[in-house]
Parts: C-alpha cells; structure tokens; sequence
C-alpha cells in the first residue's frame, strides 16, 4: 500500500521507531495517528515533524486498556474521516532475568501490552480496514520472536505471539483488500529499556550496547518501504538477517550461539 494520502495510526509514536516512522510517514504527505502512553512525548513528535493537527493527531493511550482501545476508531475517523492502516509498533521488555525469577505481575505486563495490545487495536480497527479500497496491518514483532534470548524469554514469547498472529492474518485476509506485514528489528538504537521502566540499558536484544546497532531512522525507513512493497515479512538489520538464517540451519546451534552472546554482554 502506497502511504501517500493515507490516515495510518502508529502506535508508540512517543519515541524511537514510532517517533520515526511517524515524521517519515508525514514526509510522505500521509496523515498519522499518533498513539503513546506518554503525552508530552506525543507533543514533541508533532514538533519535531513540523505538521498541525490536520495532519498528526496524538492520542494518549495505554494499549492494553481493550475498552479504550476499542473507543479509538471511532476518534480517529471523527478526526480524520477515514483510516487506512496500522503499524502496531509500541512495546516493552521485560526484566533481565529468568522466568523462574520472574513473578507473574511482570508477565502479565508484557503479554498484555507486546501482545494483548497489538490484538486489542487490530481488532478495534480490522471492520474500518475491511471497508476501504486498500488497508494495511503492520505488526512489530522482534528478533527475538523467532530466536531465544535469555532472561528476555517471557519477551520472546510475546513476540513470537504477535509474529503467529500477524501471519494467521496474512492467511485469513489475503483475498481481501487487506495487506498484513510482519516486522522482526534487530538491534535498534533506541530508548526501549528505560520506556519498559527498567532504567538504563544492560542488555537488550533490540538494544545491544553495539556499534552495529541501526538507527531509528533507518529501521522505520525500511519498514515503510516494506509497507509500500506489500511485504509478506520484513527484517530489520544485518543481525536480525543473519541470525535468521542461522535459526534456519539449525535451531539448537543458534540458540547456544545467542547464550553465548548474552553472559559475554552481561560480563
């Protein structure tokens, strides 16, 4: 789907990815609904992008709430008239330790917001998509959601969770005027640690303290450019294209080789 014209709500549009993909989208003369948690955040994205309120409309929202999920179509087409895409990119991680130590609270948090929100607004919005003569769902899963990293297992389920329901959707829609994309980012220079309220990085499978780290920038303009191709599945950066692979090859193999990876990180 080509993003000119469009109305496309971006969710986590408060920073990293989100703020970009939402002043790339802008660029690109389409309309963004901006979604965050945090207003001041959702204020700032508009500033930086230069645009008025005909053009990006925040909304503050905590994706995990399904009655105010379910409210916000109705706001955004009262706004804008019409809606034509989603790009569900707002998440957390999860404390970096294992699952044995790992109490349910925080569980519970990752599932609800990584994927309860993601299902909530597509859910909310997929009727509006239905109706229009094109639609897209994009859906932000992570590296992490086809290859294991320790002490970010409950993380990597959720992700894994959103990837099957991304491609169930593929299934289901793809006589419709629907498209669906699956995003998997590697390691992406952004702020995601201290937002899941863990304050400063020490390790993160979409954060490593690496020079190889892409930027936001250039991540939400390979996604974007995933949108307008219709892409089925979109990864994000050379690890995340490397270690798919590898996960291919051999899935044990791989998943010692990220172990690995994670106690020298820690060290």
């Amino acid at each position: 789907m080509k993003v000119l014209g469009k109305t496309i709500v971006v969710t986590g549009a408060g920073s990293g990815i989100g703020r970009e993909l939402s002043i790339q989208l802008l660029r690109k003369n389409a309309n963004v609904v901006g979604v965050d948690i945090h207003e001041n955040a959702l204020a700032e994205t508009q500033k930086l992008a230069g645009v008025g309120n005909d053009r990006f409309k925040g909304f503050v929202l905590d994706i995990s709430d399904k009655t105010k999920a379910d409210a916000l179509p109705d706001a955004v087409i009262k706004h804008f008239g019409v809606v034509d895409g989603i790009i569900n990119n707002a998440g957390i991680i999860q404390k970096f330790i294992h699952v044995n130590d790992l109490n349910f609270e925080d569980i519970s948090r990752v599932m609800n917001v990584n994927f309860y929100g993601t299902l909530f607004l597509t859910k909310a919005f997929l009727p509006h998509f239905l109706l229009r003569p094109e639609a897209h769902v994009v859906n932000i899963s992570s590296m992490g959601g086809f290859i294991p990293f320790p002490g970010q297992t409950i993380y990597g389920a959720a992700k894994a969770a959103v990837k099957l329901l991304t491609e169930g959707l593929y299934a289901e829609l793809k006589d419709t005027n629907v498209r669906v994309t699956v995003v998997h980012p590697g390691a992406i220079a952004t702020n995601i640690t201290e937002n899941s309220g863990l304050g400063k990085p020490k390790i993160d499978p979409d954060k490593p303290q690496s020079k190889m780290a892409l930027s936001a920038p250039k991540a939400a303009e390979i996604i974007i450019k995933g949108i307008e191709n219709d892409k089925y599945r979109v990864l994000v950066g050379k690890d995340a294209r490397i270690l798919d692979i590898l996960y291919r090859i051999s899935p044990r193999m791989a998943t010692n080789f990220i172990g690995k990876m994670m106690k020298k990180v820690a060290m």
